[in-house]
């Protein structure tokens, strides 16, 4: 099985270019990630192909020069811009002699590092989980050649594989369990808030957009922010007080990245559910972003697949401290707050932010009652009340 690379790990980073037009975006993302985890890149290989080739991914002269590019930098590992499957991870491995790792499970491994609260590292750990039950084989592949003896099918190694499985599965059923648990619990606390007329706000974005910058000069959190990817990663909810609107609870939220894993949206079910129940979403974008449109359409992308596509949402851009935008606002055709610009590391453009969340409050709340009494026909456990019954 993989073992989690050291800070300081060095690395050679494999990119395959098939003809899509954000590669290059892909690639310099996947050095950015590794930076993040502390892995020093030492070289790139690159390539291009029509196909991945399905032994090696990458076929067997460019797995030669991988390997060659290694033994010159003296890499421990090689990580592909790509996802792998276990036969292609097992391949490369035999091949290259070293532990390999793609993008699912770099980012997997970032996660990890990353989390803080009980929650957030029940999550990560039912992702990797999830993720190592696809890739289970690897484990045992010293096992398969072995035979249980005359008149016996099979053998020990595949007894083995089985009864790993077993206790994979059951870890997972484990894990979930506990977070349907804290599911519960926050939708109770949720529905307080929406029976007390909070409205709820959460931030989303792309990772680095600025959500935890933006998040603490609005409420003054001190909230954990640096210029990485998934800086981040556990949700953090605070109220503050708008003069018209009255409290207000905003969440800060795991931000988005290009092909998320889909065990990471499902372990962070529980989380993103903050999103999905929003009153209103800030969809925080990275003004001097150079290809800020494509990342914007990747959040949706996220947002529509976890079900909050319906969500209110004001595009906040931030940043322009770095471009020549000035602050402000602007309106749709029929005058509702559609677009912010502004700053959250200087402040400039907070007002018409404020503005603008305080005219949502005022718009949302007939939509907030309605949901409530959604809420209600749905679901008969009493606030306050926990699983066995007792207050």
């Amino acid at each position: 099985m993989f073992e989690r690379p050291e800070t300081g790990t060095r690395a050679v980073l494999v990119g395959v270019d098939f003809g899509r037009p954000e590669h290059a975006e892909l690639l310099a993302e996947l050095l950015l990630l590794a930076e993040s985890a502390g892995i020093t890149v030492t070289e790139v290989v690159a390539g291009r192909r029509d196909r991945p080739d399905p032994a090696l991914f990458i076929g067997s002269g460019k797995a030669d020069q991988v390997a060659e590019a290694m033994r010159a930098s003296e890499a421990q590992i090689a990580l592909f811009n790509h996802d792998l499957t276990p036969v292609q991870e097992r391949n490369l491995e035999r091949r290259l002699g070293c532990h390999v790792l793609d993008r699912t499970a770099l980012i997997l491994h970032i996660f990890s590092q990353r989390a803080r609260s009980g929650e957030g590292k029940l999550q990560v750990e039912l992702a990797q989980l999830r993720h190592q039950a696809t890739r289970l084989v690897l484990g045992w592949t010293h096992l398969e050649r072995q035979k249980g003896g005359i008149g016996v099918r099979g053998g020990p190694g595949e007894t083995q594989l089985e009864l790993d499985r077993r206790i994979l599965a059951t870890k997972i059923r484990n894990l979930e369990g506990r977070l349907a648990r804290l599911e519960k619990s926050r939708g109770l606390q949720r529905r307080a808030r929406q029976r007390g007329g909070v409205l709820s706000v959460s931030l989303v974005g792309y990772t680095n957009a600025g959500k935890s910058t933006l998040f603490n000069a609005l409420t003054g959190a001190g909230a954990y922010a640096a210029d990485q990817l998934f800086a981040t990663l556990d949700t953090t909810t605070r109220r503050v007080w708008l003069p018209e609107a009255g409290q207000v609870v905003i969440s800060d939220t795991v931000g988005f990245i290009n092909r998320l894993p889909h065990t990471l949206v499902a372990a962070f079910h529980a989380t993103l559910e903050e999103t999905v129940q929003a009153d209103l979403l800030l969809h925080v974008i990275d003004f001097s972003s150079p290809v800020r449109d494509r990342q914007m359409a990747e959040v949706d992308k996220v947002l529509g697949e976890i079900g909050a596509q319906a969500v209110p949402q004001i595009q906040v851009f931030s940043k322009i401290d770095l471009t020549e935008r000035e602050p402000g606002l602007m309106r749709d055709e029929y005058g509702k707050m559609e677009r912010v610009f502004l700053s959250a590391r200087t402040g400039v453009g907070l007002d018409a932010l404020r503005l603008a969340m305080t005219e949502a409050a005022k718009s949302t709340e007939m939509d907030r009652i309605g949901r409530i009494q959604a809420d209600d026909a749905g679901n008969d456990t009493p606030i306050g009340e926990t699983d066995d019954g007792m207050e």
